[in-house]
């Protein structure tokens, strides 16, 4: 079975209503899955960046940057299988850690530079950033803690500096 690799687009679209739910229905549309999608404005107030993670094939990757290309309220668009980038994601997560493990969660939160952002009885509340690799790695260990709650923001990436 052959392995449809993930790819990331950085989209700037104008900050007006309705771009998001044309955005979303161009793809809905045609048939295409958005894997995450993260919206947030630039420090231009009528701009905001858009980072789509997707799961498609080489040619159908490029129909899917053909149609967003159409869109009036697209600006630029990024592909970031060109050139290197510099990309996170932020997990809140909740996690069992009584008395008998506290100190064993606290010890990994460290470890991965996690921040603990709140904290109960038995359970504590973990920040963390880091590329995809990092956030599946440490979620995978604090699974055995018994993970209560948790929340991805999905992948932001720019373009890596040159020069």
């Amino acid at each position: 079975m052959e392995s449809i690799p993930r790819h990331t687009l950085s989209v700037l679209v104008e900050n007006k209503f309705g771009v998001l739910a044309r955005v979303a229905g161009m793809f809905s549309g045609r048939g295409y899955n958005i894997h995450t999608l993260n919206v947030g404005p630039t420090h231009h107030p009528d701009v905001s960046r858009m980072t789509i993670v997707l799961k498609e094939k080489e040619n159908v990757l490029e129909q899917i940057i053909k149609q967003l290309e159409k869109l009036v309220d697209v600006i630029e668009i990024h592909d970031f299988r060109i050139g290197e980038n510099v990309e996170r994601e932020l997990i809140l997560m909740r996690v069992k850690a009584d008395r008998e493990n506290r100190a064993e969660v606290i010890e990994l939160c460290d470890l991965f530079r996690a921040k603990i952002v709140d904290v109960g009885i038995d359970e504590i509340t973990v920040e963390i950033s880091g590329d995809d690799s990092k956030m599946n790695k440490f979620v995978a260990l604090m699974e055995r803690f018994e993970i209560s709650a948790l929340t991805r923001t999905g992948k932001i990436a720019l373009k890596r500096i040159t020069g």
